[in-house]
């Protein structure tokens, strides 16, 4: 292999870790500008978030659905979509899964968990696999659909629990506890991880085998990389873009599912903070890399899990851990832009 071919594969890793140095770095002038010492801060946050025992069993559970969620949109820009519709695709799986949590009982955990894993996954399938028809038999752009479900599935979940779901007596909405067989173990006792990060890992092995070593991986590599090139390999394009869209939403669905089952043990009306958007910009700045997802989740998870410690300890607004993120995915598009235009120009 040449240099410059080595170059070029390391390009991809090179650009991501520039884009979150320079979002770090514009971070720290934030946190001066409000008067606090970056170094502090930073310390507080990575310390807190990944070196203490309680910090990282939050750090894992704030990855849990970041992770589930990405792959979902990593394996739609595979297929050659775009899957902006991650966040009600949680509140979907989360309402599949609560279904089964309350009102089947009786039954032991290891057939509730997985069935209740299951409807999650199903219920955000079918959220993904709408606007999956819609992009591949009417030619509706999927990034609309996707985006519009979103507010569908909030308000939906939102008029739920406020009504028919509603707890007896609750001050606020949300539903009755789900069964304990039907909640996930938690994995470091004291702390708030849960077997959710478990299954997501191995989600994410489950899924590289089936990108990268199988018919299927290939089939949807191949429509994502050149649709007009797979029909003439007797591939359906359009039975494709369903089958990607419908796994995204059902990875998706995971994640909400994980949230009421690991978490929560209940449904509420704001079930994801954010999650299915922040999984946009983990799959960009992976580039397409199931590993690099992993990565990426794990740093994004740390920033939402380090945040309040960092403001108690350097008095630093939250909002510093979201423009983080938000300069993260600026410098990333730019990278890609630069990417783009110099292929374009054959530099």
């Amino acid at each position: 292999m040449t240099t410059c071919n080595r170059l070029q594969n390391l390009l991809p890793i090179l650009s991501s870790l520039i884009a979150i140095t320079l979002a770090l770095l514009v971070g720290a002038g934030l946190i001066l500008l409000a008067g606090a010492n970056p170094i502090i801060a930073y310390t507080a946050l990575f310390q807190e978030s990944l070196t203490t025992y309680f910090g990282f069993g939050n750090t894992l559970t704030k990855m849990t659905p970041l992770l589930f969620t990405s792959l979902g949109v990593l394996v739609a820009l595979k297929g050659g979509q775009f899957n902006i519709g991650g966040e009600g695709q949680i509140y979907l799986g989360a309402l599949g899964s609560s279904l089964i949590g309350l009102y089947i009982q009786g039954i032991p955990a290891f057939i509730h968990i997985p069935l209740a894993l299951f409807a999650g996954f199903i219920f955000g399938a079918v959220w993904g696999w709408f606007p999956g028809y819609l992009k591949a038999i009417k030619g509706i752009n999927e990034v609309i659909t996707t985006l519009l479900l979103n507010y569908i599935a909030i308000n939906l979940i939102s008029y739920l629990v406020q009504n028919p779901l509603k707890a007896a007596n609750a001050p606020s909405p949300y539903t009755e506890l789900i069964a304990k067989t039907a909640q996930l173990p938690i994995i470091l006792p004291q702390s708030l991880a849960h077997a959710g990060i478990l299954l997501a890992l191995i989600t994410a092995v489950i899924l590289w085998i089936l990108l990268v070593k199988t018919p299927l991986g290939y089939q949807i590599n191949t429509v994502g990389f050149n649709p007009i090139a797979a029909r003439y390999a007797k591939i359906s394009v359009e039975r494709t873009i369903m089958l990607v869209m419908s796994l995204a939403g059902g990875l998706a669905g995971l994640a909400g599912a994980c949230e009421v089952m690991g978490l929560k043990y209940r449904l509420f009306a704001q079930v994801s903070p954010g999650y299915g958007f922040d999984a946009i910009a983990i799959a960009f700045l992976s580039r397409g890399n199931i590993w690099g997802v992993v990565l990426t989740s794990l740093f994004f998870a740390s920033l939402r899990s380090g945040a309040n410690i960092m403001q108690r300890s350097a008095g630093v607004p939250i909002t510093v851990v979201s423009a983080i993120q938000g300069f993260t995915i600026l410098f990333m598009a730019i990278a890609l832009a630069l990417e783009y235009r110099g292929k374009v120009t054959g530099d």
